[in-house]
């Protein structure tokens, strides 16, 4: 089981051993490099993916349990029958990147909301009694820098990263206190099947090299480490969004300038 840690007399990645842990959207990418990470710090993991067979090469890979649907779905009763006991840590990473701006079609802008916001609050429903009962559980956000600045040539995307990153500040902010730790995951540009099929059909614009999808794992766990709630496995996203703060009318000029200076 997953220990109370920090303040609590334990070592957060040490208690990940035997913990039960659910990663969505782990066919692939970042997801499949999380569940790989867990599973190498001896937990427990379910594979969640709304490609069966996708979920279930990455589970039978790390001795996990596959769990084929979508994200939105309700997967944590399921996990605990899967797990034979409690859900741990949960990871909400599955996310969908739907090109346009107000123009996007009312079901893209459906689906950003449903994916990349209700899945997250659906999850959190489901997990809360019991962990407000144990006084222990750990939620992580796959966010994305857009949730901290934009996305040229996103803004389905922007808009509902912005309200995820949104969902999981009121949830430390609401829960800390009583033992449940949350992390959000602001990751720039990473090399995933999906972003480069992106770039190939739409003018996405990122400031930063692509990092590989374990770059990412590597960084959660400096911050369950410290128990710390901001993932930035792009460091300089902070000084962008520290901008973003405090000189908003010269961050908002140079995203401009960025769009123009790209879209001609």
């Amino acid at each position: 089981m997953l220990e109370k840690t920090n303040g609590d007399n334990g070592d957060p990645v040490a208690a990940l051993r035997g913990a039960g842990v659910v990663v969505t959207g782990a066919g692939r990418g970042i997801g499949a490099a999380l569940a790989r990470g867990f599973a190498e710090a001896g937990a427990r993991v379910v594979v969640n993916d709304r490609h069966a067979d996708r979920a279930a090469v990455v589970a039978a890979e790390i001795g996990g349990f596959a769990l084929p649907g979508n994200a939105s779905d309700r997967l944590v009763p399921t996990a605990r029958e899967l797990l034979g006991g409690p859900v741990d840590v949960y990871c909400a990473n599955a996310g969908v990147l739907k090109t346009g701006g107000p123009e996007a079609s009312d079901d893209d802008w459906a689906t950003s909301w449903d994916i990349n916001v209700m899945a997250h609050v659906q999850a959190a429903r489901d997990l809360l009694p019991d962990w407000l009962e144990r006084g222990r559980g750990r939620f992580v956000s796959v966010a994305s820098s857009a949730a901290l600045l934009t996305l040229i040539g996103s803004a389905p995307y922007a808009v509902s990263k912005h309200a995820s990153l949104a969902f999981a500040e009121w949830m430390s902010v609401t829960y800390r206190h009583l033992g449940i730790h949350v992390h959000a995951i602001c990751p720039r540009a990473v090399r995933t099947e999906a972003y480069e099929a992106e770039l190939e059909s739409a003018e996405l614009r990122l400031l930063s090299t692509a990092i590989g999808p374990e770059k990412v794992t590597e960084a959660l766990f400096e911050s369950i480490a410290e128990n710390r709630f901001l993932v930035l496995p792009h460091p300089e996203v902070a000084d962008h969004a520290a901008q973003r703060v405090t000189d908003r009318e010269r961050w908002l000029s140079d995203i401009n300038r960025m769009q123009t200076s790209t879209s001609r």
